[in-house]
């Protein structure tokens, strides 16, 4: 138990009454004074009577919902740090909460250990000297998914919403790493000003750094007019370089330079030019193998990875394909003026089993191809195009998986009354062995690999009796 915490008042605010018996025990645990309550009209009661040292809030509830009361707090109590939890995560839902001065955003359903760690952090002195609210942001960009691994870009955002830190943005091609780059930029600071997109794999190397620097005129044969780069047109704003990785050492040079220093020479000119450019930069590949193999320079590496973000490989979060089929049909249907097509939920369940080599993108395709081609407005899995037809599903990469659903239904057949627990158990410890192997037994390392703290990757090591590596 935190001594530092103990006997600190909670508000715990959720409509749910087993999210609340949950969290109670668990708050309670900690040594904490918990309130609970099942409305924000009766949290607002529980405030006017009482101080409070942290607020706990779902977000949708009948009546007024958490994002009010997140507000009412900000007008009332600025001090007090707002924790919000929501099961329908979006990127607007997390960035408004950011933005309205929670203190963390957790998406249902949570890791309990994760939510002790957070409580610890809000409770912790000089927290509340922190809190503040920002203006809220205006233009949506539609980043669609509710997989555990978008929750996460989503809370990232939130958090990055008043930087001007660098950002690495890695993930397979069509995952939609130009999509994410314009959601930082327009839920940032200088979402008013420019953002500026170049690709580094579509442009011939002998003229990426007239594009990035621009150039005067006669400087280079073709050079008729003098033309301002890529940084100029950016300044005060964001530039996006994509497939960062294939950006030529000569030039991987002269960017480090700009960012260290914040001026540039145009090609052809003795001037020097002074910018404010926030870098988001993204790649398909494994810079640091790059590095290794001196194709990319280190110190520009970690001056672009000072943020890293992961976008998953859509076979990776199946689940959210219904989910943006819908929104692809919809937004298709809008700029066709035609009547949207529905897909039957057995031409889903096949569509979740293709690998989609091509991410997000191949599915947009997709629909769009069924949109025009189908020959109803009701898509069977006769309907889908013929290379989800073909062979190319993941169940030969899923076998682990049917296998461990044979094993459970087997132990389920024995009488195994004890199975959720145990085979928790079970996974963690071979996840927690896994991660340590690779990390060379860096206990750090190893909980970011895992997604914990590293309070929590301790405790599970004692708890399951795994020595130091």
């Amino acid at each position: 138990m935190n001594e530092t915490i103990k006997n600190k008042q909670v508000l715990l605010v959720d409509d749910d009454a087993s999210i609340r018996f949950v969290l109670n025990e668990t708050l309670t645990d900690l040594g904490l004074k918990v309130n609970q309550t099942d409305s924000v009209a009766n949290a607002l009661d529980h405030l006017k009577r009482q101080d409070f040292d942290l607020l706990i809030s779902d977000v949708r509830m009948p009546g007024a919902s958490g994002i009010d009361l997140l507000k009412h707090c900000q007008h009332h109590h600025p001090q007090l740090p707002v924790i919000i939890m929501t099961a329908h995560s979006d990127l607007d839902s997390a960035v408004t909460a950011y933005t309205k001065g929670a203190f963390e955003y957790i998406p249902k359903p949570f890791d309990l250990d994760e939510v002790c760690e957070i409580v610890e952090r809000a409770l912790s002195p000089r927290v509340s000297e922190n809190i503040k609210s920002v203006s809220p942001p205006s233009n949506r960009f539609s980043i669609v998914g509710e997989a555990p691994a978008m929750q996460n870009m989503y809370r990232a955002i939130g958090r990055l919403s008043n930087s001007h830190m660098s950002v690495l943005i890695k993930g397979e091609s069509g995952t939609g790493k130009e999509l994410v780059a314009q959601a930082l930029h327009q839920h940032s600071p200088r979402k008013k000003k420019p953002f500026i997109a170049l690709n580094m794999a579509a442009i011939p190397k002998d003229l990426i750094e007239s594009e990035l620097f621009g150039h005067e005129k006669g400087s280079f044969t073709g050079a008729s007019g003098r033309s301002l780069g890529r940084f100029e047109q950016a300044d005060q704003g964001t530039l996006f370089l994509d497939e960062i990785g294939d950006m030529p050492l000569d030039t991987q040079t002269r960017l480090l330079r700009v960012l260290s220093e914040g001026t540039f020479y145009r090609i052809g000119s003795s001037q020097p030019i002074s910018v404010d450019v926030r870098i988001v930069a993204a790649t398909h590949q494994d810079l640091l193998e790059k590095v290794q193999r001196g194709e990319f320079r280190e110190d520009l590496y970690h001056r672009l990875n000072v943020i890293p973000l992961e976008l998953p490989p859509l076979r990776e979060r199946a689940d959210d394909i219904a989910l943006l089929a819908d929104f692809f049909l919809s937004k298709i249907s809008d700029d066709l003026n035609e009547p949207k097509i529905q897909i039957s939920e057995d031409a889903i369940e096949k569509m979740k089993r293709f690998s989609w080599p091509g991410n997000v993108r191949q599915l947009e395709n997709t629909c769009r191809w069924l949109s025009v081609m189908a020959n109803s407005q009701y898509i069977t899995p006769t309907d889908l195009p013929t290379e989800l037809a073909d062979d190319q599903l993941i169940d030969d990469d899923n076998k682990w998986q049917k296998q461990f659903q044979n094993d459970v239904n087997n132990r389920f057949d024995d009488g195994d009354q004890n199975i959720f627990i145990s085979t928790q158990e079970q996974v963690e410890k071979l996840l927690i062995e896994s991660a340590l192997k690779v990390s060379d037994g860096k206990k750090g390392e190893a909980a970011n690999h895992l997604g914990w703290g590293r309070n929590t990757l301790a405790r599970k090591m004692k708890q399951f009796g795994i020595e130091d590596y």
